[in-house]
């Protein structure tokens, strides 16, 4: 070889180690990624070697199955407490209706008791077991034998919780739910036993499921049915139907309970470890959700876990004494802080009147008094603006062809006589956030739904103002509450653009037209702090006019 090839020969080799441990060593993985993956190897070996030698054990012993399993046909089977009748379905323990007592579906007399199951939702195994074994799911109330050998349950206030058992076979896998009720919530709780009748240990998992009906209209923007957990990043919910079916969500990381909700009622699923995860869809119109552990069933051994359900309504006394911070369920977002304390003081205003409609008056009567000296100073300045009117005119009659000279001066004006123009606002905005507290409070708080103020019409048998967290059905609330809007616009000095003046006009329609959907605690809520209002402003309108006089 002569030596420029020899030469070529040593660049080729020196160019391709170069590359090759170049490459390596950037795209390779750190120290950090290196131990990372020893230790997962060192642990499946492990674990490779546990399995493989419970399963040389088993084989030597062979497994040995049930004998006292005898499978029964499905049946139903009922619990009944003071607040539910669950009826159950032995072939998997799954449910097929959840009947609240304390709730019907609408406000007529005859209106059926709410099921939060509904028929369609039976399909998908409501309360049912999911078991995977080597990825190869099993719905065990499809996939299954199962035996139920107990009685119907009724217990009664005072009495101790009370179990039903359900026993089933499948996918090589014996089965032991046992299922407690407590006569006072809607906590069930559950203990699974598992047992791997196979010769051979597997990885797999158990999943505790849910399966609801929607549990509001499908157009119903306020009262939305959705899919709420709790991890510990926080609580997270989804509501949009499309997502929920196209791609629906999934979550882990200390999972603390899973739930499908709507405003005022809940079906929640609560692990008993903090290694579940959690995922979520709707399918055929059926809300569906699976909270899933994680589990290693070796052969013959059996392997017990838990988890808890709450199904029921979003009573936020109950959930605060649940487990897993289940009253997290309940939120207001934004305006929880504001919601919750103002929720508190319309029941108890509601613990003395018997009435959530007279609670709201009073509630508003409280706000105004503590927002009185605040709207006092506003209104008294704008009592200040109008004895300015007259100078105001003059400055548009002078400057009206030039706007920038025309605010100056006005801005002048209203500085020289210490006037803030905006001092009528302030009021109002301050009330916003009371508002949105308020309206959430009465668009989420279950104590509401359903709850009257005036049950008819006067004079007639038509309901109305029946449901303070529904709207009002003749728009007349929403009517007055636009009229007593407009007289305070004309009772206000108006602004020194025309443009605005029109523009201001136009609130109180604007406002009406919001209000028509809205529910009407709210409604009777802004009525009646519109009325308190126009009343403190004619008040101070005789003081001024007085001291005007007087003077």
């Amino acid at each position: 070889m002569e030596k420029k090839e020899q030469i070529r020969l040593v660049i080729a080799l020196a160019l391709s180690f170069i590359v090759i441990f170049g490459w390596q060593y950037l795209t390779g993985p750190s120290a950090e990624d290196q131990a990372l993956m020893a230790q997962k190897a060192a642990e499946a070996e492990q674990k490779t070697a546990s399995l493989t030698q419970q399963q040389t054990q088993s084989v030597a012993t062979e497994a040995v199955p049930a004998t006292d399993f005898i499978p029964t046909a499905g049946t139903q089977v009922t619990v009944d407490t003071p607040l539910y009748t669950a009826v159950f379905n032995s072939q998997g323990g799954i449910l097929e209706q959840f009947i609240l007592k304390n709730y019907k579906d609408t406000i007529e007399p005859d209106s059926p008791n709410v099921d939060l199951i509904g028929r369609k939702a039976f399909a998908k195994g409501p309360l049912g077991l999911i078991l995977t074994k080597n990825d190869k799911e099993f719905h065990t109330w499809k996939r299954g034998e199962w035996a139920f050998s107990g009685t119907d349950l009724a217990i009664r206030e005072g009495d101790e919780a009370k179990t039903l058992t359900f026993k089933g076979q499948s996918g090589g896998f014996n089965i032991e739910r046992v299922l407690t009720f407590n006569p006072d919530t809607y906590l069930i709780t559950e203990s699974t036993t598992v047992t791997n009748m196979t010769a051979v240990g597997v990885e797999g998992s158990l999943s505790y499921t849910a399966a609801a009906k929607s549990m509001s209209a499908e157009d119903d923007r306020y009262n939305p049915t959705k899919v709420a957990y709790l991890t510990k990043d926080g609580r997270e919910e989804m509501d949009d139907r499309d997502d929920l079916k196209e791609t629906g969500l999934s979550a882990a990381g200390e999972l603390k309970w899973g739930a499908i909700e709507s405003n005022y009622f809940l079906f929640a699923v609560m692990p008993g470890s903090d290694s579940a995860s959690l995922s979520a869809g709707v399918q055929d119109d059926i809300f569906r959700m699976a909270v899933t552990d994680d589990a290693t069933f070796m052969p013959n051994v059996a392997k017990t876990l838990k988890a808890s359900y709450f199904i029921g309504s979003t009573d936020r006394e109950m959930l605060g004494t649940m487990p897993n911070q289940l009253a997290e369920a309940v939120n207001f977002g934004w305006f929880d802080v504001l919601a919750k304390p103002l929720l508190i003081g319309l029941n108890f205003f509601y613990g003395y009147i018997g009435n959530y409609g007279i609670a709201i008056i009073i509630l508003t009567i409280i706000i105004k008094l503590i927002f009185w000296p605040l709207s006092q100073k506003s209104y008294g300045s704008m009592e200040q603006m109008k004895k300015l009117q007259p100078m105001v005119k003059k400055l548009r009659e002078k400057y009206g062809d030039d706007k920038q000279r025309l605010n100056q001066e006005t801005m002048a004006l209203y500085k020289t006589y210490k006037v803030n123009p905006m001092g009528g606002c302030l009021p109002m905005v301050v009330q916003i956030p009371v508002f949105f507290g308020l309206y959430k409070a009465l668009l989420g708080a279950v104590e509401l739904r359903h709850a009257p103020f005036i049950a008819n019409l006067p004079f007639t048998d038509l309901p109305w103002l029946a449901d303070l967290s529904a709207k009002d059905p003749y728009y007349i609330t929403p009517i007055i509450m636009g009229a007593s809007m407009f007289l305070q616009q004309k009772m206000t000095p108006s602004a020194g653009d025309p443009t605005q003046q029109k523009i201001m006009l136009f609130m109180p329609l604007i406002f009406t037209f919001m209000f028509l959907q809205f529910p009407s605690g709210l409604v009777v809520y802004w009525l009646f702090n519109n009325l308190l209002s126009i009343g403190q402003q004619l008040m101070i309108a005789r003081s001024t006019k007085k001291a005007t006089l007087d003077a």
